[in-house]
C-alpha cells in the first residue's frame, strides 16, 4: 500500500468497527491489551486492519499507548487518527479517549459512503474547535490527509495564519461558488455600467474550481459574525455533514454539605460587611426582648 493513499471502501468498514467495539469494551473495564489481543480476529482477513492491530498491541505492550505505532502506519492510519490518539493519550491534555475514538469512528463511517472533501474537511475542523486540540497543529495533520489534493493542502494551511483576523464561515464563503457568483454578478454590472469589459481578469482566475459550493458558501455567508457551532450545525442540517462526538461526561452539580455550610458562613460575613459599611451594626436589634423572645432578625 502507497504511502498517503485513500484506502478501500472495505478497509474503512473495518475500522468504523474496530474504533466502535475498542470504545464500547473500554467502557466495560476491558483493558486496552486484551481488546486488542483478541479483536483482530473479528476483522475481515482480507483487509490490512489485523496486521495494523497486531502492532498496536505490540506497542501498548511496550509503551503503553498505540499512537506510536500509529506514527509508523502512517501509510494506514491518516495523520488526523495520529494527532487524535496522541492527544487522547497525553497525560495533560483534558480530552477523553472515549471522544477520540468515537470521532474516528465516525469519520470512518462517513469515508464508506458518499463522502466529499467539504464535509470531511468541516467534521475534523470541528472535532479541533470542540476538544480545542489546538489549530496550528491540528490543521497540519488535516492537511496532509490523502483525502486532499495539493491544492487543498496549501488553502488548509493558510488558514493557521488567516483564523483569527478572520472567522472560519468567512473564509468559507469567500472558497466558495455562492462567493464567486456574487463578485461576478457584481463585476458585470459594474462593468456595463462603465461600458467596459473589467470582468475578464477575475474569470481569468476562477479557472480552477472553488473549494466549496453554492449551499456552503449562503450558509456561510448567513452565518458570518455569529457562533461557529450554529454555523457547523447548519452545515450538518442542510448538506448532512457528519455530527462531531460530544463529551459524555456528567458533572455533579449538587455541593458537598461542608462546602454548603462554608458558602452559608461566607454569606453571612458579607451581610455583616454590608452593614457596617452602611453606618454600622446596631447590636440592639439582637439583644432579648422584655418578655424574653428572641427577636425576628435573630432567629434567622
Amino acid at each position: 500500500m502507497a504511502p498517503n493513499s485513500l484506502l478501500p471502501r472495505d478497509e474503512y468498514i473495518e475500522q468504523e468497527y474496530f474504533f466502535r467495539i475498542y470504545r464500547e469494551r473500554l467502557l466495560e473495564n476491558t483493558p486496552s491489551q486484551e481488546i486488542l489481543k483478541t479483536i483482530h480476529e473479528e476483522i475481515l482477513a482480507t483487509t490490512s486492519l489485523p496486521m495494523a492491530i497486531d502492532i498496536l498491541h505490540a506497542e501498548i505492550l511496550h509503551s503503553g499507548r498505540i499512537g506510536l505505532a500509529m506514527q509508523r502506519l502512517s501509510h494506514y492510519f491518516t495523520p488526523f487518527q495520529t494527532f487524535v490518539i496522541d492527544r487522547a493519550e497525553d497525560d495533560v491534555a483534558r480530552f477523553e479517549q472515549m471522544v477520540g475514538l468515537e470521532i474516528m469512528e465516525r469519520e470512518a463511517k462517513y469515508r464508506t459512503g458518499n463522502w466529499s472533501r467539504q464535509g470531511l474537511f468541516i467534521y475534523q475542523f470541528e472535532c479541533l474547535a470542540r476538544n480545542r486540540l489546538g489549530y496550528h497543529d491540528g490543521l497540519t495533520a488535516i492537511a496532509n490527509d490523502p483525502a486532499y489534493d495539493e491544492r487543498w493542502k496549501k488553502w488548509i494551511l493558510s488558514l493557521r495564519s488567516q483564523l483569527g483576523a478572520y472567522e472560519l464561515s468567512e473564509l468559507i464563503f469567500r472558497a466558495s461558488e455562492h462567493y464567486r457568483a456574487l463578485r461576478h454578478s457584481r463585476e458585470t454590472q459594474n462593468a456595463n455600467e462603465a461600458g467596459s469589459a473589467s470582468g475578464q481578469v477575475s474569470a481569468a482566475a476562477d479557472s480552477e474550481p472553488a473549494f466549496f459550493g453554492v449551499q456552503d458558501g449562503r450558509i456561510a455567508k448567513a452565518n458570518i459574525g455569529r457562533d461557529p457551532l450554529y454555523f457547523f450545525a447548519a452545515l450538518q442540517r442542510q448538506l448532512s455533514y457528519p455530527e462531531v462526538p460530544l463529551s459524555k461526561k456528567v458533572y455533579n452539580e449538587t455541593l458537598s454539605p461542608i462546602l454548603e455550610a462554608r458558602l452559608v458562613k461566607i454569606e453571612q460575613r458579607l451581610k455583616i460587611v454590608e452593614m457596617e459599611q452602611k453606618g454600622g451594626i446596631d447590636l440592639t436589634k439582637f439583644y432579648k426582648k422584655e418578655d424574653g423572645s428572641v427577636p425576628e432578625d435573630f432567629s434567622e
